[in-house]
């Protein structure tokens, strides 16, 4: 019943192209994070852009990052040593063309960074400060603020946007949907119908479209993620027909403020990097009983520990002992400043935590420009699953895909808005067959008929608050076959009075986009039989290497497709060791 009401819905809303306002561009760009600023920057090289920010750039899961980002720059560090960091916590699934491309580029867009006017925390000599996070082997996370790189980092490349000519910044203007001259999978994409509160719904037509929305961490009760991330590109992408894969690798973050009545504050993960330990409620460090590497264990790991901690000895949350670390304020001043809106001081008081959904592995399926199935559709950053976290992503590891990432989809895109010219060659250095088809944005009619429904209605906010709780506790940190199946039925009776219906604002198309993304976690959970990286079945604990493979789903189409892991490629292993000359 649940397929059935996801794929018949081409389009959210009721509408005729001819009677909209039209407006063009060479390359649209869906979301305002790293991801889709650096894309914009790079495709303004080669055409007119138009940015869309779903809401205020501060509300971004970019702004909201508190930490860094993970680059070679220190000579004791390498490349490779940085690659089997991120294979080993991918658990088998990353795809190491990926992996590396994304690794040896990173010197070169830090590097970009500083010559852009990005403040990295500096020592005594000037020399950026790296820190340690779990899963890495040496300290190379490079911070802003302390725990404010996010926001200083959206600062950075929102001006650098702002300064490109021929870009166009359209905020609180959200996407609906792609529009398609088909609604068959396989139709290109040529950009979006969109809904600001002011001008109403536009057509905004698009030789390339670039979605860059962020995740979908909002689809769970107990979640880091701001308001915003509702996986609408996700939700759109599956409704123009591109592949969806690994939607059942959620990284849940182990460490946030967890008080009666406040916020699920994210309590960055760099604190256990300087020194943090996390402690029962009988003093009792338990991290060590549990990995090599304690509380700097991968993020899976200490996030069951923590799970089986507080199941053994009851309790809602344990405590992150910050105590011993020397002038937690002046390194941490945002953490500070919110300890201290709760009476909490960390020099004095161990800080109550909990787990909570952070970040969305999954998302449209991309090669390592970030093209996707849908002709003329890339995707990056968050909502697209490139291949470079596989099950579980290491820390601090986002925000440098979405440098690299976005700057490769960002100069991709230029094969559609000058299909002329020879496309860029992918990781084997071949050009990708089939990939695209050039194409001119012109209007062309395009008509959405959705019958009136013939449901009766549920409350808006009893579905929401019903959907999440649902997620938490069935699709969250430890799943079953059965709780699965449950939740598959919740989402489809929630589905059924929902999906037929008609909105006219943001808060229910969001709504309907988090059910599309909250079933495919689930049905994409349900099929995974096994248990890796992030995604841990209680009633299936061990790995099955068959299905060391990306499990992609997509509309119409009744079963996933298994599609290999992309091996490792020779070529990119020539790629100097060592980053380039700090700027």
């Amino acid at each position: 019943m649940a397929a059935e009401l996801f794929d018949s819905r081409r389009y959210l809303i009721p509408f005729r192209s001819s009677l909209l306002p039209q407006i063009f561009c060479d390359t649209l760009v869906i979301g305002s994070g790293v991801a889709g600023l650096r894309a914009a920057i790079s495709a303004a090289e080669h055409g007119e852009v138009i940015v869309l920010c779903k809401d205020e750039p501060q509300n971004s899961n970019t702004a909201w990052a508190q930490g860094g980002i993970a680059c070679v720059w220190s000579p004791d560090d390498t490349a490779d040593a940085h690659v089997a960091d991120t294979l080993t916590a991918g658990a088998g699934l990353c795809d190491a063309p990926i992996v590396r491309r994304v690794v040896r580029d990173g010197p070169a867009r830090i590097a970009e960074l500083l010559d852009w006017g990005m403040r990295f925390d500096h020592g005594p000599d000037g020399v950026p400060v790296l820190g340690r996070e779990g899963g890495h082997g040496l300290a190379r996370i490079l911070h802003a603020g302390g725990d404010a790189t996010g926001r200083e980092l959206q600062r950075c490349l929102w001006q650098r946007a702002a300064k490109a000519q021929g870009v166009r910044l359209f905020t609180r203007c959200q996407a609906l949907d792609l529009i398609t001259p088909g609604s068959e999978p396989g139709s290109p994409v040529m950009g979006a119908i969109t809904h600001h509160p002011r001008y109403g719904l536009q057509m905004i037509w698009a030789k390339a479209t670039i979605l860059a929305t962020g995740g979908a961490g909002v689809v769970y009760r107990e979640t880091t993620n701001p308001r915003t991330a509702t996986g609408d590109g996700i939700a759109m992408a599956y409704r123009a027909g591109a592949s969806i894969a690994d939607m059942a690798f959620v990284q849940f973050h182990p460490t946030c403020l967890y008080l009666a009545g406040a916020p699920r504050s994210l309590i960055t993960e760099a604190i256990r990097g300087q020194g943090a330990h996390l402690l029962d409620h009988d003093g009792h460090r338990f991290m060590l009983d549990e990995h090599p590497l304690a509380e700097l264990a991968p993020r899976d790991v200490v996030t069951r520990a923590i799970i089986r901690r507080l199941a053994a000895r009851g309790g809602t949350n344990v405590l992150l002992d910050c105590r011993h670390i020397p002038d937690f304020a002046a390194r941490f001043p945002g953490i500070a400043a919110l300890l201290a809106r709760f009476d909490l001081d960390a020099a004095r008081d161990p800080i109550p935590v909990h787990p909570a959904a952070h970040y969305t592995i999954g998302g449209v399926m991309t090669d390592d420009h970030g093209r996707t199935d849908a002709p003329g559709l890339y995707a990056v950053g968050e909502c697209a699953c490139s291949g470079l976290h596989g099950a579980n992503r290491l820390a601090s590891n986002s925000l440098l895909e979405g440098l690299v990432l976005g700057e490769l989809a960002g100069r991709a895109a230029r094969e559609r808005t000058h299909p002329g010219e020879a496309a860029p060659a992918n990781g084997n250095g071949k050009a990708p067959a089939g990939w695209f088809a050039p194409a001119r944005p012109a209007p062309i009619p395009i008509v959405s008929d959705i019958r009136p429904s013939e449901h009766g209605e549920l409350d808006l906010s009893d579905v929401e608050s019903s959907l999440r709780a649902a997620m938490w506790r069935n699709a969250g940190i430890e799943r079953t076959g059965a709780r699965l199946r449950d939740a598959d039925d919740m989402i489809g009776f929630w589905a059924r009075y929902t999906m037929d219906k008609i909105f006219d604002d943001t808060r229910g198309w969001q709504i309907q986009n988090m059910l599309l993304v909250a079933w495919l976690i689930a049905r994409s959970a349900a099929w995974r039989t096994e248990s890796r990286g992030c995604h841990w079945r209680t009633d299936h604990p061990a790995p099955d290497q068959a299905m060391a493979v990306h499990d992609c789903w997509r509309r119409g189409r009744t079963a996933c497709e298994a599609r290999p892991v992309r091996a490792d490629d020779p070529s990119l292993r020539a790629a100097p060791d060592r980053p380039l000359e700090r700027a």
